[in-house]
């Protein structure tokens, strides 16, 4: 059995490691509510577990009310989770977050039916989801990979990806370190499209103006006159 006071101690280094305005251990304990959120949704959750279904839905409202993010009791939860801020953050009762996952604030983890079964979605390990991107139904995100800021991901996602946009699409399949934050510099699908479309605009632009130019030059040739030979009449 994992000793509690070792998981608190973890979920301290957690913080430091993902936030570099961490500056001391006082700070982290009581200025950080994304980990206040996560404490109160675990006992939230035992509760939940041994059948205290009311004791852990008003823990998790009260959870909600001091830290601004909600988080069903049912939810499952890895370790080293860190939500980063933390306000505006949902996370639904079928949803299952592995180990060493980041959230920013205004992640939304959501369902999409009304069918009392899983609804939610399932994120894997060392998963980073940038801040206000939603993700609907029971799809699955694959370990190590990325969703940029403001996406909407309602379709399962390989491991390793990146994924961005509305509707979000895959831009990347490889592989790139589980902490690169800056979702500033993550591409466009939409700008990428309309890039391309302009660049084959151009071609077909030369294209056009090198027949033009060519039928020009063949009706200014002069047109050659009979020889008398072959007048008729």
């Amino acid at each position: 059995m994992v000793n509690p006071f070792s998981i608190l101690k973890e979920d301290v280094k957690t913080a430091f490691a993902r936030d570099p305005a961490a500056r001391n251990t006082l700070e982290v304990l009581f200025c950080y509510p994304g980990l206040h959120a996560l404490w109160l949704h675990r006992l939230a959750h035992f509760l939940w577990r041994h059948k205290l279904r009311l004791s852990g839905r008003l823990l998790s409202h009260l959870n909600r009310f001091l830290t601004g993010v909600e988080i069903h009791p049912g939810a499952s939860i890895g370790r080293r989770f860190f939500i980063d801020h933390g306000m505006g953050v949902v996370i639904g009762e079928t949803t299952e977050i592995g180990d060493d996952v980041l959230l920013y604030q205004g992640v939304v983890l959501g369902g999409t039916s009304l069918v009392k079964a899983k609804r939610h979605p399932t994120i894997g390990d060392n998963v980073v989801i940038g801040a206000g991107a939603t993700l609907l139904g029971p799809i699955t995100v694959g370990d190590g990979a990325r969703i940029g800021a403001g996406s909407v991901v309602v379709q399962s996602v390989s491991p390793g990806a990146t994924v961005v946009g509305v509707p979000g699409r895959a831009v990347e399949e490889e592989r790139r370190p589980v902490l690169d934050l800056e979702h500033g510099r993550l591409p466009d699908p939409v700008s990428e499209a309309i890039r391309h479309v302009l660049a084959e605009q151009e071609n077909l632009a030369q294209r056009l103006k090198r027949l033009e130019e060519s039928l020009k030059v063949h009706q200014d040739e002069p047109q050659q006159e009979k020889p008398d030979g072959m007048a008729h009449g």
